[in-house]
């Protein structure tokens, strides 16, 4: 069997290759093999390579610049995987692809299902969720999982941010009011991987997924989980001090949702899954790169 990668150089396409690689002949894709920004080329691309799975790893997450450039952003988040879902349909192939809990307005604080209606509040969360519809309007066999919080060892990270302010500066300032669930790429790409081959084995099992670490915490609590455990590992932190504040203390572009919790019980009972923790994850981040 053959996959195909599009965005292999991003967070989750990075781990994607290493996921991916078992099973079967992985063929991925960057910027400079696919341009995104013109749609229309990429079904090419997928007629030529033939492949039995297409997964989409690229996409604009920049959400704050989305807001600038929405043309663009449309042309990445919702034409290309539409392109993508039609190609896939037309060569017989299983389509991946994935989602943000930034289609939902962010009330209430319930973790969302997948069925609940969506409603995002900002051009990234417009987008992607028509990505989403058209991905399964044009190709029936789809996995669409949608997650939220995604950071990764490799580049930046909210982390990483946190840990370099925390050596500069003596107090930081964090939102409290924003709740959700830390992801790695890693469990992404691990979920992703088994999850594509329950879904061969049993085309039933196709559909939208909510896919997160299990737990929930705020950008706060978050960020005093990083600073507790780089201290533990004798990390100097010139910080004393993480203060919360409501998401008002820091006005952005692009409005954020105030409930990021996905429920992602149909994902567990379909693949016999059990997520971690969020703070298992940052932990093995933490153990990378401190």
């Amino acid at each position: 069997m053959k996959i195909l990668l599009f965005g292999k150089n991003g967070q989750v396409g990075w781990e994607l290759q290493r996921s991916l690689a078992p099973l079967g002949e992985l063929v991925a894709l960057d910027v400079q093999d696919a341009d995104f920004n013109q749609p229309e080329t990429l079904a090419d691309t997928v007629l030529k390579a033939r492949p039995g799975v297409i997964v989409n790893a690229a996409a604009h997450t920049a959400v704050d610049k989305a807001e600038s450039e929405p043309e663009l952003v449309h042309q990445l988040n919702a034409a290309a995987p539409g392109v993508l879902a039609r190609a896939a349909r037309q060569t017989g192939a299983l389509m991946v692809h994935y989602s943000t809990d930034y289609v939902f307005d962010g009330s209430g604080s319930r973790p969302w299902t997948e069925n609940d209606a969506t409603g995002p509040l900002n051009v990234y969360g417009r987008t992607k969720l028509e990505g989403e519809q058209l991905v399964a309007e044009g190709c029936a066999r789809h996995l669409i999982f949608r997650t939220s919080w995604v950071y990764a060892a490799r580049g930046g990270n909210f982390a990483k941010t946190m840990l370099r302010l925390a050596k500069e500066r003596d107090r930081l300032t964090v939102i409290d009011d924003q709740f959700g669930a830390p992801t790695g790429a890693e469990l992404l790409a691990d979920v992703t991987a088994h999850a594509l081959r329950g879904t061969l084995r049993d085309p039933g099992k196709a559909g939208l997924y909510h896919l997160a670490a299990a737990g929930e915490t705020t950008w706060h609590g978050y960020a005093r989980f990083v600073l507790e455990q780089a201290r533990a590992a004798g990390v100097e932190l010139k910080a004393g001090v993480v203060e919360p504040v409501a998401t008002s203390a820091f006005p952005t572009p692009a409005a954020r949702p105030r409930n990021s919790r996905l429920d992602t019980a149909k994902l567990r009972a379909a693949f016999g899954l059990v997520l971690p923790h969020w703070q298992v994850g940052v932990s093995r981040m933490l153990c990378e790169t401190l």
